[in-house]
């Protein structure tokens, strides 16, 4: 199944709010300042695909797969953002740049910029 960005950004909410308890879907709508029915249905499609559980209770989960998939974006999204801080950019406009470049990397290239970062940057 092709992953796209808004479902990448829905995992990675999750994790993101998973740090700090349980999260249900009205916390990731608050999240991201979405509808509730959407949110409501990108998480039944996301359960269909195997990448979030939901128990009877409605609290989410983070099924192997989404969880590698948010850890990959919001590691991505964290590194990207103290480096565009490093370089001088606001918090918010890195984090909002952030956000967007995180999605549209190659694997090849996040590794490569990574590598930059820590060893030339000092950034972990």
């Amino acid at each position: 199944m092709t992953i796209h960005e808004s479902a990448e950004n829905y995992l990675e909410a999750i994790l993101a709010l998973g740090e700090n308890g349980p999260v249900r879907s009205i916390d990731v709508a608050q999240h991201l300042n979405f509808s509730k029915p959407s949110v409501s249905r990108a998480m039944s499609l996301l359960r269909e695909g195997g990448f979030v559980v939901m128990d009877e209770g409605g609290y989410l989960t983070l099924t192997d797969d989404g969880l590698e998939i948010a850890q990959r974006i919001y590691e991505r999204h964290l590194l990207l953002t103290k480096w565009l801080i490093h370089l001088g950019v606001s918090g918010k406009v890195a984090a909002e740049d952030a956000c967007r470049i995180e999605h549209d990397l190659s694997i090849e290239s996040f590794d490569a910029l990574r590598a930059h970062i820590n060893r030339d940057m000092g950034i972990e």
